[in-house]
């Protein structure tokens, strides 16, 4: 079974600022220019299944427009990893000692207080399970963070003890990649 991980086009906000759950807008002429490319790419009788935030749905919703063969739903559970009081804030401003502390207690620390590198994949791994169960092709629209972590859980990995072993590489904005399930 063949997943499509598709990420969302340049959100409009400064660079450098960690955003990840906050729901910032993405630019829509890149957003159209990615569901043009995406729409071409994609063969007939997908499930389109979106993250909740509205830079992912700008995304669903021109791509709808132009394959409206598709089946789309929405899943909050492909929401970004939320990053609570560190959202907002430049990374550069974020406390050395904090970052120290994600980096040192990778899999359990809860980044800004609010979600932990096990906590977000355990979310997106439920998704990822109920897709297997499904059995059906899919596109998910979403974010770097969940791309990530869908590309180790198709390597059958689940849980993480060491920063190290995050992925670096995700597609740009408004790119995708193809994993199977």
């Amino acid at each position: 079974m063949k997943l499509w991980l598709a990420r969302h086009a340049q959100p409009l906000i400064a660079s450098g600022i960690c955003y990840g759950a906050t729901d910032v807008p993405a630019d829509a002429q890149a957003t159209l220019g990615a569901a043009r490319t995406l729409s071409q790419a994609l063969p007939p009788g997908l499930l389109v299944v979106t993250s909740s935030l509205q830079r992912c749905e700008l995304l669903k919703h021109s791509l709808q427009a132009l394959r409206p063969d598709l089946s789309y739903k929405t899943d909050a559970r492909l929401v970004e990893m939320n990053f609570g009081t560190w959202e907002g804030q430049r990374w550069d401003a974020i406390p050395p000692s904090e970052l120290a502390r994600w980096t040192d207690h990778f899999g359990e620390y809860a980044c800004g207080g609010a979600e932990s590198v096990g906590q977000f994949m355990g979310r997106v791994g439920a998704v990822w399970d109920d897709a297997k169960v499904m059995g059906q092709d899919s596109v998910w629209i979403t974010h770097a963070g969940v791309i990530r972590a869908a590309s180790l859980l198709a390597q059958g990995i689940r849980t993480l003890s060491d920063a190290q072993q995050w992925p670096q590489q995700a597609p740009g904005f408004g790119q995708w990649r193809e994993v199977a399930i």
